[in-house]
């Protein structure tokens, strides 16, 4: 009985061992998925890049990413979005420069099956699957906040804005304008929207504040615009008359925190929608897309001098960097 107990068990053994070679490898399917982003060059993309690989990887994911030269060229963005159809991708996750401009494009990649996720910027097609990014609402509101907490006495207001067309922005600039409204203790002087590129605002803004010398508090509402006031800022010597708050992480502005040129800048978090951008994208082509909600809000925090060397401060200004070590 015993022996024949172990013929059984060896038989059992050798029949799973023969079915094991025989049978087909399985692997996960390799979905393509195409990121066409505002841009390529920031730090805040750079970020978002990093956590759509981290994705990518993690999924199984064939990632292109293209951007164009520029954050205004919305016409180079649409045949990005065309080529990326014609190129295969199954899902594209997109960022518009144009909220207006950018929909026909979308709206076609859609019409030829492809799945589509916005982030950080949306637009205006009911193509869109989810959108995942800041509240710029609110955003906007806990920059004028930043002032209004900080300051005391009457605040001057001017805005440095990017392209007008552009979902986010006006957004942010919308809920700082209730916000200094609704504080009873603000006035807008001016706003401006510029060229999102450094040099550009800091012509702009030294314009904006030789002809409203009244300006005690400056937005800027992107990073490239964050960068350019802060270097007006310190070129016209107004460090200690003009209080700037300013968005996103970039080298420049964090060190504008530590001179004086910078006093706060609300910080999103970019990697989270690079990385949750991807896995949407993934859901939508595994037939998982009805747990997806139409809107994630990802984290957005004020850092300034005194917050700068926390924990949390760190890990939001410098994701990117510690992502890759």
């Amino acid at each position: 009985m015993r022996r024949n107990k172990r013929a059984a068990c060896a038989a059992l053994v050798l029949a799973l061992a023969l079915a094991s070679c025989s049978a087909p490898t399985q692997t996960m399917a390799q979905h393509s998925v195409a990121i066409v982003a505002k841009s390529t060059q920031t730090e805040f993309w750079l970020s978002v890049f990093a956590g759509a690989e981290a994705a990518a990887a993690e999924y199984n994911i064939q990632l292109t990413v293209t951007g164009p030269e520029t954050e205004e060229d919305y016409e180079t963005q649409n045949e990005m979005v065309a080529q990326a159809v014609r190129s295969g991708a199954e899902a594209i996750v997109f960022s518009a420069i144009d909220y207006e401009n950018n929909a026909s494009a979308i709206d076609d990649a859609a019409r030829a099956g492809v799945e589509i996720v916005t982030i950080d910027s949306s637009v205006a097609s009911g193509a869109v699957s989810t959108y995942i990014g800041t509240d710029n609402y609110a955003a906007g509101q806990m920059a004028a906040q930043a002032a209004l907490d900080r300051l005391e006495g009457d605040l001057v207001v001017g805005f440095i804005n990017y392209d007008i067309n552009s979902a986010n922005g006006q957004e942010r600039q919308r809920g700082a304008e209730d916000a200094f409204a609704n504080s009873g203790r603000a006035q807008v002087a001016a706003g401006i929207n510029t060229l999102a590129d450094a040099w550009q605002t800091q012509n702009d803004t030294t314009t904006l504040l030789s002809r409203h010398p009244e300006i005690n508090v400056l937005i800027a509402f992107n990073e490239p615009t964050s960068v350019g006031a802060a270097r007006a800022v310190e070129a016209l010597g107004l460090s200690d008359t003009v209080f700037l708050v300013g968005f996103d992480s970039n080298v420049a502005t964090v060190d504008g925190l530590q001179d004086g040129s910078v006093d706060a800048l609300i910080v999103q978090n970019p990697y989270a929608m690079g990385y949750l951008g991807i896995e949407s994208a993934y859901k939508l082509l595994t037939g998982q897309g009805s747990a997806l909600e139409p809107v994630v809000d990802t984290t957005t925090q004020i850092v300034d001098r005194e917050n700068l060397f926390t924990l949390d401060s760190q890990k939001a200004l410098f994701a990117f960097e510690q992502r890759q070590n």
